[in-house]
């Protein structure tokens, strides 16, 4: 019995070292990971098509922090999140997209919304990559080019929008930032029914992207709409735009959405004055989401 007992203590013994050998390796191969906190303010439902995604910018380079979505009462569905603490400690920056929630490109898209550089364990965000909005400002005429056949006015100039400053020869009437790609401006009317878009651009003194609703004349080389045909389902045109609501959101581009972004810079009322008489677009900063990241 002796002689069997000693081996066996033998092959306990090295057994023993192995498994502390491995366990020994596992630890010094471990990966320790850190938690990524999310914050935000004013942050909508971006629908079924896409979602938010994370970034954290690491020797220059992006690194996803993960996807997540926002419902309709902007709760987020997942606000931390998992990331390697050498690689958390080592970001400088924050960054927030809009991606499609199909995307076979590692790399982020272009609709970055939120940006924020770290300063110790936090970094303050804001819509700072779209644009700086703080000196924003613009000005709308009541009038219906594209219902003058020969410049003839039909004296139903309340049914139209226009971005456009008359008293200099027809000037641009929108002072707003230049939006990087992955960004444009839409106008709306916002009627009983609902916001009406004006159409979308990305420059003040050429016309916009569509006139869904306008008269059968040529549009004139500025952004606006005339409210007259086409009308969806549930509205009435022409349109009275007289005392009506106008607003200058920034759109995602693409945009799966028919109704205005969260980011509305520039927000006014329609007088009951048309054309030459100019109405005030104010400030809206309020509309633009902010947030935290903290680690």
């Amino acid at each position: 019995m002796k002689k069997l007992i000693k081996p066996f203590c033998l092959l306990l013994t090295a057994g023993a070292f192995l498994v502390a050998s491995c366990s020994d390796d596992d630890d010094n191969n471990a990966i320790d990971y850190d938690t990524l906190t999310l914050n935000f303010n004013g942050l909508e439902n971006l629908g079924d098509d896409f979602v938010y995604e994370g970034w954290i910018i690491v020797d220059g380079s992006p690194i996803s922090t993960g996807t997540f979505t926002v419902d309709d009462d902007g709760v987020l569905s997942e606000n931390s999140f998992q990331i390697e603490d050498d690689v958390l400690d080592a970001a400088t920056t924050f960054v927030l997209s809009i991606e499609p929630a199909v995307d076979s490109d590692p790399a982020p898209a272009d609709t970055k919304i939120l940006v924020g550089d770290f300063s110790d364990d936090s970094a303050s965000l804001s819509t700072a990559i779209v644009g700086d909005f703080t000196g924003a400002s613009g000005v709308f005429i009541l009038r219906t080019p594209t219902d003058e056949a020969d410049g003839m006015n039909n004296g139903n100039d309340e049914n139209g929008v226009w971005f456009v400053d008359p008293s200099g020869t027809n000037s641009p009437a929108l002072d707003l930032p230049e939006l990087p790609d992955g960004w444009k401006y839409e106008g709306w009317v916002v009627a009983d029914e609902g916001p009406l878009t004006t159409g979308t651009f990305t420059a003040f003194d050429v016309a916009d992207d569509a006139n869904p609703y306008s008269g059968s004349e040529a549009n004139p080389s500025f952004p606006g709409e005339d409210f007259f045909m086409n009308a969806p389902s549930g509205f009435t045109f022409p349109l009275d735009v007289r005392e009506r609501t106008v607003v200058i959101s920034v759109e995602p581009d693409p945009d799966n959405s028919a109704a205005p972004f969260t980011l509305k810079p520039l927000v006014g009322t329609a007088g009951t004055a048309t054309a030459p008489e100019t109405h005030s677009l104010g400030l809206n900063l309020s509309s633009l989401p902010t947030g935290t990241a903290s680690r």
